[in-house]
């Protein structure tokens, strides 16, 4: 018995250490600063629920959408069509949009969605093609950059595919000077699938990387890239951000308890939060999950830090951290197994003095839980997660 209590001390000393100094590793990276992504990025993305089926039609439903359901108001701005809205490049080398599809072009589209209050943004490839096989951007990085500044873009997603050969860093740095010289602010999202380590080099030339291959829309895949992206913790920070991948919310491959867990652990590790359900028809429980304003606030806390795991003492039942400003933490209760379990959190875990009081606040139920001492122990439903904030009590 001694010895667990010792083991459990030191096991808590090592957290609480853990927690006041990892960040300082963060500091030494050279992430953007042009003023954009200081928060990760929010919108909706046609890909995970339409693939190529995208039109004209379907972005201004989706940014009418996109207003009335409250998600412009809670945070979504960019509004992004992915692949195959491209067909070719005319005579003079420039990105031809599907006449059938986007019969206006896409200047009148991003004066659309500029319109409703949101952001415009495109999809494009790093290679000869993208991975539809239309166009792709290599060799045409200051014409595309030009092409997309001159119809409004605010927001490029920059795939790999069909990239035989090339050097990731240097194709992506082309883009990027491609498009700052045209002046206009344009948020570069880097899709290499971290296949490249873009966590050694993407800050400074994109403001979000890919870390882990595609999502699909099962618990068994959002975990692993959770898991995939998370370790790269030290790298993120305002300007640039690790992206564990779009979020499935709403798809119907997961239960609502799960897509709550999927939303808190985004939250938790700083991710861009990505819709990527149909807006247009959504049920209320995953509107609710979408616009739930005290988890976004946690993905969007000014501080800027992702989180990371602090414990997991039983195989699935896990304790994740996030630092918040104003001395504030959010924490991430989850139960990764197939049964209810009681999960705790120490204080001590998270920095705080063994002796200090701090408030509970439940933020999927919207709920004070109280001031406590020393920690917080509930039971979390399997394949879920009880998302709080940890309040320090002045004085004590």
């Amino acid at each position: 018995m001694i010895r667990q209590r010792l083991a459990r001390g030191t096991a808590l000393a090592a957290s609480a250490f853990l927690f006041a100094s990892i960040r300082p590793a963060a500091a030494q990276v050279h992430r953007l600063d042009d003023g954009l992504a200081r928060t990760p990025p929010m919108g909706w993305n046609t890909w995970n629920k339409f693939g190529c089926d995208v039109s004209e039609t379907l972005i201004e439903q989706t940014a009418d959408a996109l207003v009335s359901s409250g998600m412009r108001d809670a945070g979504y701005r960019y509004l992004v069509i992915d692949d195959c809205w491209q067909v070719a490049r005319d005579s003079a080398g420039t990105i031809v949009p599907d006449p059938q599809r986007f019969p206006n072009g896409m200047k009148a589209v991003a004066d659309y969605v500029h319109g409703k209050g949101l952001l415009f943004g495109i999809y494009t490839d790093a290679g000869t093609k993208t991975c539809q096989g239309r166009p792709g951007t290599f060799d045409h990085e200051v014409q595309d950059a030009r092409t997309y500044a001159s119809w409004g873009v605010d927001y490029v997603k920059e795939d790999w595919c069909n990239t035989r050969g090339l050097d990731a860093p240097t194709q992506y740095r082309k883009f990027h000077d491609a498009l700052v010289a045209t002046g206009r602010p344009i948020v570069l999202s880097i899709c290499e699938w971290g296949s490249n380590q873009p966590w050694e080099w993407a800050a400074g030339i994109g403001h979000l990387w890919r870390t882990t291959g595609d999502i699909d829309d099962s618990w068994k895949s959002m975990l692993a890239n959770l898991d995939a992206s998370s370790v790269h913790q030290a790298v993120a920070g305002p300007g640039g951000w690790n992206d564990p991948d779009m979020l499935e919310v709403g798809n119907g491959g997961m239960t609502d308890d799960e897509y709550r867990a999927h939303l808190s652990l985004w939250a938790i590790v700083a991710a861009p939060l990505i819709a990527g359900n149909d807006v247009r028809t959504m049920s209320d429980a995953t509107r609710e999950i979408l616009t739930n304003r005290e988890v976004i606030a946690v993905d969007q806390d000014s501080l800027g830090v992702e989180g990371w795991m602090v414990r997991q003492t039983t195989p699935g039942l896990q304790v994740w951290a996030k630092p918040l400003a104003g001395g504030r933490r959010a924490v991430a209760l989850l139960n990764r197994t197939d049964a209810a379990a009681a999960i705790a959190v120490e204080w001590q875990e998270l920095g705080l003095a063994r002796g200090v009081r701090a408030r509970v606040r439940d933020l999927w139920v919207h709920a004070e839980r109280g001031a406590r001492s020393g920690g917080y122990e509930v039971k979390v439903p399997s394949h879920g997660v009880v998302l709080v904030t940890i309040t320090p009590v002045p004085g004590r």
